[in-house]
């Protein structure tokens, strides 16, 4: 019998190490596993990459990680605070942190690519600026494109709204930015969800991302974000 439940958030992260990459879902802190995150900072592990849409608002639990000195690098589309500035200003000024700023959109595609075993595509976002430098260019029908590989990680951090035992899983509203996207796009994926239901439970028609794309399912009740 398929089951992917897990007891407890120490239990839904067992094996993470130093220097994984980790795909973290949602919008700003939207949709975003906020209770994985703080099991992460718990584990005490450092030199980690995360790829996510945004850097942190700059009271989250990605602010706690960036003070804890876990986070080493960090891809993204919006690094800034929501008040503008935040930790990661002082530690990128620092030279503490690397960033990769990929725009949103592109940042969305390469992880579908990373997902979908495209092995990277042509878009005409970034072409000629700075963010293409190094990059491969082309002319497409007259116009200038630039050449975007696919991103994928060791570990994607999810979070749904329901899921059942065999990982089946619904989001809710602006929680479908990312996530979904993510649960393909890596080794492991670990979903936090609100509400573990029995099989069946799920209109098949509401699954957004189907149970193969899961590993690990943790139910987080109240969540702390």
């Amino acid at each position: 019998m398929i089951d992917k439940r897990v007891q407890s958030i120490a239990n839904a992260l067992e094996g993470l190490r130093d220097d994984s990459t980790i795909l973290v879902g949602g919008f700003s802190t939207s949709g975003r596993p906020s209770d994985l995150l703080r099991g992460v900072l718990e584990l005490g592990i450092r030199g980690l990459t995360l790829i996510a849409n945004n850097a942190t608002t700059g009271t989250d639990v990605v602010a706690d990680m960036l003070h804890a000195g876990v986070i080493r690098k960090i891809v993204c589309s919006f690094p800034r605070g929501i008040e503008g500035h935040s930790i990661f200003d002082d530690l990128y000024q620092a030279g503490k942190i690397d960033i990769e700023l990929v725009p949103q959109g592109t940042l969305a595609e390469r992880i579908r690519a990373g997902s979908a075993g495209i092995g990277g595509f042509f878009t005409r976002t970034a072409a000629g600026t700075e963010l293409a430098k190094g990059k491969e260019s082309r002319m497409i029908d007259g116009k200038l494109y630039v050449l975007e590989q696919p991103l994928r990680a060791d570990v994607a951090l999810i979070r749904g709204q329901c899921g059942d035992r065999m990982g089946n899983l619904t989001y809710h509203r602006g929680a479908r930015v990312n996530n979904p996207v993510m649960a393909g796009a890596a080794d492991l994926t670990i979903a936090q969800v609100a509400q573990i239901v029995e099989v069946g439970a799920i209109d098949p028609e509401h699954v957004v991302t189907p149970g193969i794309f899961v590993d690990r399912l943790v139910e987080v009740t109240c969540s702390k974000e």
